[in-house]
């Protein structure tokens, strides 16, 4: 019986690294409809979620079964209750994805982005899918330290997104209010993208230690 138990919880894994996959591809997509004006990957990455919203009500029916099949031990229930957490972040960073690709689509056919931020966005985009690549690779490996990396991986991220704000505040900048503002919103997308992607390593080093590090603190584990 344990042993059925824990072959089910290894499937709820499975199920998280197909879900992180899946709002990997969608950032992928997003960033091509935002730099490309590309309408097909922008229609692509909002349809798709829809997938998303119905993996994220599965796996949380699951995971909420296995609570009631019977009474989990400690690195069960931490399994449970980290995975009904990292569900949350994955579907949040799914619907992120969406919302850089609303704006390309609002801006279609021109470019949601001004010149003199593009490269910026190709570098955070950049850092957010390598981030999102390896948190699902840490949801199917359960390793601890590489969980802990995703926090040292994330500073690029915050060093780009300080870099966007020096352009954006420039007085030398060209472009209108409005221009400026999605950008900072979409930058904003951008760094919650990789935040929640570190959050799903922090409920890794969780769900097999048994200890949560606190926010500023995941790289020490």
């Amino acid at each position: 019986m344990r042993t059925a138990y824990h072959h089910q919880l290894d499937e709820l894994s499975v199920q998280l690294g197909e879900m992180c996959g899946l709002a990997n591809e969608a950032m992928r997509g997003a960033t091509k409809a935002l730099l490309e004006a590309d309408l097909d990957a922008t229609e692509r990455v909002i349809r798709e979620h829809d997938r998303m919203v119905v993996m994220r009500g599965r796996a949380e029916r699951e995971a909420f079964a296995l609570l009631a099949l019977q009474q989990p031990v400690a690195g069960e229930l931490r399994a449970i209750f980290g995975a009904i957490q990292i569900i949350a972040d994955i579907e949040r960073m799914d619907a992120l994805a969406v919302h850089v690709a609303k704006i390309a689509r609002r801006e279609h056919p021109n470019r949601a982005l001004p010149d003199n931020v593009r490269a910026c966005f190709a570098d955070m985009a950049k850092v957010a899918i390598a981030l999102g690549d390896n948190a699902k690779q840490v949801l199917m490996s359960h390793d601890p330290e590489r969980a802990a990396r995703l926090r040292e991986q994330d500073d690029a991220m915050d060093e780009l997104y300080r870099q966007l704000f020096s352009v954006l505040l420039d007085q030398n900048w060209t472009d209108n209010i409005p221009a400026a503002v999605d950008a900072a919103l979409l930058g904003r997308f951008y760094e919650r993208f990789a935040d929640h992607a570190v959050e799903v390593g922090r409920r890794v080093i969780f769900m097999v230690s048994g200890d949560l590090p606190e926010q500023d603190d995941v790289s020490t584990y």
